[in-house]
């Protein structure tokens, strides 16, 4: 069941219009972008074209992935939010307040405590312990010391550091020093959490294991999460929204399930041809609804939302061939069978309209009354 809204600690984020272009005369080109220039023939101007028209609305509490390749313009889609870049053109608002409107000392006093930023190369003080990083961002706000490192201790115990604190940079893993640069984040208890690449430089398996740390840590927070990323895996197992970016444009925007079923166009198509489509889809995505009100005795139960991977690990555990999908409150949807869902792991499909918005978030859903 969705959470109630005043369960989300997060911030509503709308970019409209967006524009940028880098170069010293960029508000001399920006009418000539909004008719149509080109990247490449603003580039013949020596100047570029970091973002281009992104219109974006990022609901309060949710995990938004902005993904690309390098150059794609992510990092600075990102860096739009808390305004260390400012845009050429166009509107950013949080929590419908426009950041552009605000004075220097409005714009300080809104980083410092609406946002909070965790970054790829960890950016720990070195001569300085885990816990004097982990409280470095309420020390910036004026917190008595013993309260901020009241907060900072349990956030570095909540990411696994406990016993660490008293450490320096130096004497962690990469891993572990992710960690710390989160729980410096999360000490800031600011409703959006900027997140760059903030994984990219783990291993595989340490990556993996502060992607877990973060979906466990999101379930109680609920947070508004901007998460950038080159990488599909990732992007797909975190984001309840998902933004692709190519030469600073959005390519396509929308739920995993949308990006994998229906993907735009060929430049999409090429990222998502080798998913692993059993963890990305659910069982709403290939039911087959019932056709009589009256829903078939004696089938196994799944829910809707269940990854096809532990659907198929549910029926075969219990040497069923097909089950029943039901929604939240166990009322029938629709059925779905272990050919269903070995067809859907190999071959493309459309989501049937009749369960088309239950991709949506639970809390865009919750919101809409569903």
């Amino acid at each position: 069941m969705a959470e109630p809204a005043d369960n989300i600690h997060g911030a509503s984020i709308r970019l409209a219009g967006v524009y940028k272009i880098f170069g010293p005369r960029h508000l001399d080109f920006i009418e000539q972008v909004h008719r149509g220039m080109t990247k490449e023939e603003l580039l013949e101007h020596n100047h570029v074209l970091g973002l281009s028209n992104i219109n974006l609305d990022i609901p309060a509490g949710i995990i938004q992935v902005i993904m690309g390749l390098s150059g794609s313009g992510k990092s600075t889609l990102i860096r739009h939010i808390n305004r260390l870049i400012e845009p050429s053109s166009g509107v950013v608002a949080v929590n419908g307040i426009d950041i552009m409107q605000m004075s220097p000392v409005e714009l300080r006093d809104f980083r410092r405590n609406m946002t909070a930023m965790v970054f790829q190369k960890f950016a720990l003080l070195p001569h300085w312990t885990v816990l004097d990083n982990a409280s470095y961002g309420l020390k910036l706000r004026g917190v008595a010391k013993a309260e901020r490192q009241d907060v900072a201790m349990r956030w570095i115990e909540r990411v696994g550091l406990k016993g660490f604190e008293n450490k320096f940079p130096n004497q962690l893993s990469g891993g572990m020093q992710q960690r710390v640069g989160l729980a410096r984040a999360l000490a800031n208890d600011a409703p959006v959490l900027l997140m760059d690449e903030a994984f990219s430089a783990l291993d595989p398996l340490i990556r993996v294991d502060m992607q877990t740390v973060l979906l466990d840590i999101q379930k109680e927070i609920r947070k508004t999460i901007v998460f950038i990323t080159h990488d599909l895996d990732e992007a797909l197992r975190l984001g309840d929204r998902i933004a692709i970016l190519r030469d600073g444009k959005v390519v396509q925007k929308g739920t995993a399930q949308d990006i994998v079923l229906k993907p735009a166009d060929d430049y999409v198509a090429n990222f998502v041809k080798e998913v692993n489509r059993s963890r990305v889809l659910l069982v709403e995505n290939i039911m087959q609804p019932l056709e009589a009100a009256a829903a078939p005795a004696g089938l196994p139960r799944l829910p809707a939302r269940l990854l096809l991977d532990e659907a198929v690990r549910r029926l075969t555990g219990i040497g069923a061939s097909e089950g029943l999908a039901v929604d939240e409150d166990g009322r029938p949807l629709g059925r779905v069978t272990l050919s269903d869902i070995v067809q859907a792991m190999v071959t493309p499909v459309d989501c049937p309209p009749e369960v088309a918005g239950m991709a949506a978030p639970a809390t865009e859903r919750a919101a809409a009354g569903a």
